[in-house]
Order: structure tokens, then sequence, then C-alpha cells
């Protein structure tokens, strides 16, 4: 019901919060990379994997950004109208989710945006994750968000919360 791509606005601002064009920003989720000038619209590939974000700039330290993925009303028109068998094509084309349309990263931060805040005419509000962007990199390195693995949950960890064998 929707296309393949979606609009996203994004802009850069410093943390004084002086807007800054211009900086090379590269939005990346599982349907590939794209590259826009902040200030500029980028035209997202749809996917229910969020978008991360990371600008560049030579004055700047880089800004880093997660837009989350949500599923749009066509997801859940396409259930109503056209049963499962259409929900499950949009969901393969990507078509069935949405990013948030306009995002403000600030440099030297790691932000967080997600399209269930967003108000029209407004860029969306972000959740600062408190952790400023160094922490996501080694030296020698760029500054791009280090995914961390969380240890699995073993039977071992849930043995304590079973009541007592018979």
């Amino acid at each position: 019901m929707n296309e393949t791509t979606h609009p996203m606005k994004v802009e850069t601002r410093t943390e004084t919060g002086e807007l800054v064009t211009g900086a090379d920003c590269t939005l990346t989720n599982d349907r590939g990379s794209m590259s826009v000038k902040s200030g500029d619209i980028a035209q997202v590939r749809r996917s229910s994997i969020d978008v991360d974000i990371i600008c560049k700039h030579p004055s700047n330290r880089d800004a880093i950004a997660r837009a989350i993925s949500r599923a749009n009303a066509g997801l859940f028109g396409n259930i109503i109208i056209g049963g499962g068998i259409g929900a499950i094509i949009d969901h393969n084309r990507g078509t069935a989710y949405t990013y948030p349309t306009w995002v403000q990263l600030v440099f030297g931060q790691m932000l967080v945006f997600d399209r269930s805040d967003e108000r029209d005419g407004q860029p969306a509000p972000s959740n600062h994750s408190g952790v400023p962007t160094q922490a996501f990199v080694s030296p020698g390195r760029d500054m791009a968000p280090q995914r961390k693995t969380e240890p699995g949950v073993t039977m071992d960890d849930l043995n304590g919360l079973l009541p007592p064998a018979r």
C-alpha cells in the first residue's frame, strides 16, 4: 500500500543548538546505505529494521543516531482488507514500516528518534542515550556505533526461579 522509500529530513546541530548544514550523513539499514548532506531529505528504503545514521563534519565530533522503524497504518489496513497475505507481502517489501520524517542529530551525541513521538510539522523529539559518542570508538577508529551483545540467558540463570523438584 506504500512506496518502498520514505522521505526523511536530516538536520545537524552543534551541542549549543546552532544549525549546521552540509555535514556528510550516511543512513544505513538492512536494505542498504545512502548518503545525504545535512539539511537535505533522504529517500530511505523502508524496512522493519531501524536506520542507523552517522553525520560527519570537520569542525565537530560525529553525530550518531538511530531512527526506529514502526509498523504503519498500511499494514493494519492490509490485515483488515486483504488478510494476512497482503500484510506478509508488505512486511517482506518493507512498505509496512515508516521512519520519523524529520530528525535533528547533535554533534558529539548519540540520539534515538521514534516516529511514534513525532508531531506534524516538528522534528521528531530525541531520546538521548546518555552516552557521548566517544564511548563508541577505540583509538584510531571512526566514530561508528559498536553494538554490544548481551549475554544470553541460560537454564542455570532460571534455575532459582523454578519451584524445587519433588
